[in-house]
């Protein structure tokens, strides 16, 4: 499908696992959306409090403080101004009662109104527990809710994961060993959004301030290289079977 310039989803609720997620899967759209006069409002699941190297000495409460830090100042250069937290243990969205998280999330789309609701696939990207689980509570809040968004998962294409994989092999970022990427050919895509100028540099700014998670991966590519990698916001719709789907390993 072509690049949207400015796709118009309306009213956001962006739902995603860890800080960062936001920013790399949906800043540019929040952030355009902002610019545009539209409100968006993005929820993250857990404080990330284990996305450290295991030398880290610093507490689960104090890296709990930098990730909520790194995440406030995200947001603030992207402009968006309202956020909630979920505040479920950091790997253990797994372990969570899906009707609980659900609701809450129903909660929210029912305060918020949004017409779009944006979250991860249900391979979660990376096939990532929390990542999984997200999706299902969204894709099962979007049900329940009395308001109906557009629910839209995150997606890969095979041209991006390519150009990622230039990079960084896909078992780096993976939580399957030797699965393969959850590739979406193009014409499935519902959104194609690929930031460039100065909501690229906004978005990678933004990103920047995450500095934890994100400063070894610009270490790995370089600078120029990472503002390519993260250009492309892709999102498909649901289909049929999608919480059935097991990772496919090669």
């Amino acid at each position: 499908m072509p690049t949207q310039r400015d796709p118009d989803l309306g009213t956001i609720l962006a739902v995603f696992a860890h800080p960062d997620d936001e920013a790399y899967l949906a800043g540019a759209l929040m952030a355009a959306a902002v610019d545009a006069g539209r409100r968006v409002v993005c929820v993250t699941a857990t404080r990330g409090e284990l996305g450290f190297p295991d030398d880290d000495g610093r507490s689960l409460e104090e890296r709990k403080a930098v990730r909520t830090a790194e995440l406030a100042g995200c947001l603030e250069i992207l402009g968006v101004t309202e956020h909630h937290w979920l505040d479920y243990p950091d790997a253990g969205c797994a372990a969570v009662d899906d009707a609980e998280a659900a609701a809450r999330i129903a909660a929210l789309i029912d305060d918020v109104r949004p017409d779009t609701l944006l979250t991860f696939g249900p391979d979660g990207q990376t096939y990532h527990d929390d990542h999984i689980a997200v999706s299902r509570w969204c894709t099962l809040a979007a049900t329940r809710a009395d308001h109906e968004p557009t629910l839209l998962y995150a997606a890969m294409t095979s041209q991006w994961a390519d150009a990622f994989g230039a990079f960084v092999p896909f078992d780096v970022v993976s939580m399957v060993p030797g699965a393969d990427p959850p590739i979406v050919p193009a014409e499935e895509l519902a959104v194609r959004f690929v930031a460039t100028g100065e909501l690229l540099e906004r978005k990678v700014a933004a990103l920047r301030h995450q500095a934890s998670q994100v400063d070894p991966l610009v270490g790995m590519v370089g600078s120029e290289a990472f503002a390519g990698l993260v250009a492309d916001e892709l999102y498909r719709a649901p289909r049929p079977g999608d919480h059935g789907l097991v990772p496919p390993a090669s």
